[in-house]
């Protein structure tokens, strides 16, 4: 199964390069991987025919006790028959189907054979959590396959439609799964089913949550309404997600699920009463369709409705029908799809009252449609007719639940009239409807589809024989299908219902306005326009009222959110009452009285520039209080951010006033205030409470021996970041490349990999005249400073060699990638503070994007170094080296994340240069600003 899964998204990958080479002939070859979906479930019969099991389980997060447990037992077995089988069927249909050249085509044979992979998994998945993950992927691909016609509205409004209620239902459904996983004790199925489960309204509320997520994916009221507007997808795919593959999702979950928890209290009123209105909604609003393909779309919600009612019941026979009703509706109804689509190919039209005379003009097409319609309307000996009768005979004694199952199936008889009829029939007054004889490779597969259900009758013991494992699981089976059994009930309610769906047709003039006025007085993609409407209407009205555009408001509210929230409980319980020392060092007292005096005078300021300094006095005091506590590592990296925080504020403050606004009035400083010191105190309650709360020992006690023994360090700080917890800092250089890159996207105007700026060629110097910096003779010269620049010469090369030192010693001293790549990126400050962007590209003839997208692939590439030498990714290994003049020494293969580390962060500093200096002084010089030395005046020829 492993492998399958495998197949399907390796074709997936290959897909747009297959089509480009070959067109829609690509999608004969991509066909193969759902055929050998069919043809594994073809040849693993045998081991689910008696109700065995084929089960694959594959370790993948053993923390977490998750793994790749797949497991097919007869329902699933059944479905990926059904998934492969037609799914290869409508992928042979799409090679004719779209002709040469058609927009998106690679794209849509991409998306279709992974939906065919991700519902492959879905069914086959025997953890819900894993059954989750699939059950999502398929209403990710379900929306791109509906929105395939990208250029219409009407297809993307179809798309969202599907996408909102299905992953909504997905939602509710994933949180009955940890529900009920918690409750049982396990998320494996197969485990969950072996163990009795208790009752009461938490098992309730769980089958309930799950139920929502089942019925809004197979379109089974109230999630009605997205099927049809569905429409708006290419004919394929509504023949493959809409009749055999997406919305039978929803019921196989309900069939999965219901051996064990159908007798649970809400389970059966749900799916039986939710099931019968959609049974008999839907057919009642196929009987209104003109348009073809909407009236089997209908038909299709009302058959969802009968399914869900068979397979919810929770009988042996209801469930029996269920499975043999399942297989007829996934091959009649993806044959009238394909069918259809045949028509509007070639006629141009769906609509039935525009058509005339096909049959005459198709014969062997209208013979198609004809034996698929015959089963779905029930009539014998389709295998349709055995389904139904089935599911007639499992509810003769229940009377209500009867006449609605009779009534439904009596309509489903009369629409299935009215498409032979519309499709086929010859209407007066209406010019015979001129068409091409259909291309044997349409017509094939709702051919083959259509004589599947017509054998499948025929042969419906031996049907019943594969099938009935399942039913077995709800105790013992005593009718079993067949194609005659005698003069029974059943039968006389099959010909009740055959009989009542030909008088619809025959009186559909008379009922017509009965038809027109008899509806619901609000339609379900009306509730759904509405219900949307007042939510965007709700989060204006939130928006309007929280989002005033304040910073100050926004902090204020989440600080006071704080002190209420977790400060209120933490005031309620006390958790800090343990013994403390007010300090360690007297000089402990002093620094603390320094963050503090600078906090209070930073508050209170009114100069931006003496605000921003003051900040940094409490950075650089943190990080002497690092120093005090001997961190030296904690200490360094601290004073370099502190240090390269300012010069990025120096930056911003350039393009911002000198001073703060009159605002905030007095009163509100004060309010402010207050809030400042309350949030103090509760973090400093917090930090105390989470000193003192440790019961177990903490995991870090261990880190100093795992440095030296594993990591081949002792500098037990970057040991951790590069090898103990690799991982974290993974993810957090990516951040630190996503944040970059954001940060550049709002303020650059033009590419950020163009070409680096060029210096304009400066004037003569005089003869003896020492250049310094070759860009500072670009800058004004009230900015320039000989000074700056002689002592920039000077210690430029020095300090990116101490950023170099940093990095190679910081695995056994301080040190280490990123305070070395903070260390080169002041060195980069330090050159555009003294000459400007000219002279930082004079330094730094790179883009910025380059250095991190190669700090980034350096760092992922350790991994892979890790995983070759010692068959682990990021598993530090230890190399010895010897050198003349050097001896023996050795190196780790951390260094090389080390020097991705160092990469990415020489990267972000030259991004936010160039970003929130450079191209601001750009802007600048374009803009002709002068003014607090701001003019930048360029000297040469033309200055």
């Amino acid at each position: 199964m492993l492998v399958l899964l495998i197949l399907h998204l390796v074709a997936a990958l290959l897909a747009p390069l297959l089509v480009r080479r070959w067109g829609p002939r690509a999608c004969l070859l991509l066909a193969l991987a759902p055929a050998a979906t069919a043809g594994w479930a073809v040849a693993h019969t045998g081991a689910v025919r008696h109700g065995g099991a084929v089960v694959e389980t594959y370790p993948w997060i053993p923390q977490l006790r998750f793994d790749l447990a797949l497991r097919v037992t007869t329902l699933s077995w059944l479905m990926l028959l059904l998934v492969g089988g037609v799914g290869a069927l409508v992928l042979v249909y799409s090679a004719r189907y779209f002709p040469p050249g058609s927009v998106g085509l690679a794209r849509f044979a991409a998306v279709l054979v992974a939906f065919a992979g991700a519902m492959l998994g879905l069914v086959v998945a025997d953890d819900l959590l894993l059954l989750y993950v699939f059950w999502e992927l398929t209403t990710v691909f379900s929306y791109l396959l509906i929105g395939h016609s990208t250029e219409r509205r009407a297809s993307r409004w179809a798309a969202a439609q599907a996408l909102t209620v299905t992953t909504l239902g997905g939602l509710a459904m994933l949180v009955g799964f940890l529900l009920l996983g918690h409750h049982a004790g396990s998320y494996r199925w197969s485990a969950v089913a072996a163990a009795p489960l208790p009752g009461g309204g938490y098992l309730a509320t769980a089958v309930l949550l799950i139920l929502t997520g089942a019925l809004a994916k197979s379109a089974v009221f109230p999630f009605n309404a997205w099927l049809p507007v569905a429409m708006a997808a290419p004919t394929p795919v509504s023949a493959y997600l809409h009749a055999a593959a997406m919305v039978k999702a929803g019921i196989f979950l309900i069939g999965l699920l219901g051996p064990t928890l159908a007798p649970a209290g809400p389970w059966r009123p749900v799916t039986v009463v939710a099931g019968l209105v959609t049974l008999v909604g839907g057919g009642w609003a196929a009987l209104r369709q003109c348009d073809l393909k909407l009236l089997l779309a209908y038909g299709t919600v009302s058959q969802l409705g009968l399914l869900a009612v068979a397979f919810g019941a929770g009988t042996p026979a209801a469930a029996l029908a269920g499975v043999a009703l399942l297989t007829a509706h996934a091959l009649f109804k993806a044959a009238l799809f394909l069918v259809v689509g045949i028509l509007d190919h070639a006629t141009g039209t769906r609509d039935l009252r525009d058509l005339s005379g096909v049959g005459r003009a198709a014969p062997l097409l209208a013979a198609v449609a004809a034996l698929a319609a015959a089963s779905m309307a029930g009539v014998p000996p389709l295998l349709g007719f055995v389904a139904k009768e089935g599911v007639l005979a499992a509810f003769t004694d229940r009377p209500w639940v009867l006449v609605a199952l009779v009534a439904g199936s009596a309509l489903t008889v009369g629409y299935s009239i009215r498409f032979l009829w519309g499709a086929f029939g010859t209407r007066p007054g209406v010019r015979d409807t001129v068409l091409d004889r259909p291309p044997a490779a349409m017509l094939l597969p709702p051919a083959l589809l259509a004589v599947a259900g017509l054998a499948a009758g025929l042969a419906a013991g031996w049907v019943g024989g594969l099938l009935q494992p399942y039913a077995e699981l709800f105790g013992p089976v005593e009718e079993h299908l067949a194609l005659w059994h005698g003069p029974t009930v059943a039968l006389g309610l099959s010909a009740l219902v055959l009989a009542g769906g030909v008088l619809l047709h025959l009186a559909r003039g008379p009922l017509a306005p009965a038809l027109a006025r008899l509806r619901s007085p609000v339609g379900g993609n009306q509730g759904y326009e509405w219900v949307t409407h007042r939510f965007d209407r709700l989060a204006i009205e939130v928006t309007g009222v929280t989002q005033r555009g304040s910073l100050p408001q926004y902090l204020g509210t989440v600080l006071l959110v704080l002190v209420f929230v977790p400060g209120g409980a933490m005031v309620a319980t006390a958790p800090w009452r343990v013994g403390l020392a007010p300090w360690d060092n007297p000089t402990q007292l002093v620094v603390c009285v320094v963050i503090a005096v600078a906090a209070v005078l930073a508050v209170g300021t009114r100069r931006r520039l003496t605000a921003m300094l003051l900040v940094g006095v409490t950075g650089y005091g943190t990080a002497m209080m690092f120093v005090l506590y001997g961190a030296p590592d904690l200490a360094l990296t601290q004073f370099l951010v502190e240090t390269a925080t300012i010069a990025v504020f120096v930056l911003v403050l350039r393009r911002l006033p000198e001073r703060f606004s009159a605002r905030p009035l007095r009163r509100s400083r004060w309010l402010r205030r207050g809030i400042g010191v309350a949030a103090g105190l509760v973090m400093a309650g917090l930090a105390l409470t989470a000193a003192g709360a440790r019961r177990a020992p903490s995991i870090s006690a261990a880190f100093p021996d795992l440095a030296v023994a594993q990591g081949y360090g002792r500098n037990v700080v970057n040991v951790t970041l590069v090898d103990i917890r690799a991982w974290d800092t993974m993810g957090e250089i990516s951040v630190l490349v996503v944040t970059a890159t954001g940060v550049a996207s709002l303020i650059f105007e033009r590419s950020r990999t163009g070409p680096r700026p060029r210096r304009p060629r400066p004037a003569v110097p005089r003869p003896g005249r020492t250049v310094w910096l070759r860009g500072g003779q670009t800058l004004h010269e009230r900015r320039r400073s000989i000074v700056f620049e002689v002592v920039t010469r000077l210690i430029f090369h020095t300090v990116l060699i101490f950023s170099l030192f940093l990095l190679f010693s910081g695995h056994n001293a301080p040190g280490g990638g990123f305070s070395g790549g903070l260390v080169a990126g002041l060195a980069l400050t330090l050159r555009y503070l003294a000459g400007g962007r000219y002279e930082l590209a004079e330094a730094a003839p790179v883009g910025a994007g380059v250095v991190l997208g190669t700090g980034l692939a350096v760092s992922v590439g350790s991994g892979v170094l890790g995983l070759m030498l010692s068959g682990a990714v990021l598993q530090s290994v230890k190399v010895d080296l010897w050198l003349p003049l050097v001896g023996h020494f050795y190196l780790v293969t951390s260094l090389v994340f080390d020097v991705g580390v160092y990469l990415v962060v020489v990267g972000l500093v030259l991004d936010i240069l160039r970003s929130l200096g450079a191209e601001v002084d750009r802007h600048v010089e374009a803009a002709g600003e002068s003014g607090r030395g701001l003019t930048v005046r360029r000297e040469g020829p033309g200055a």
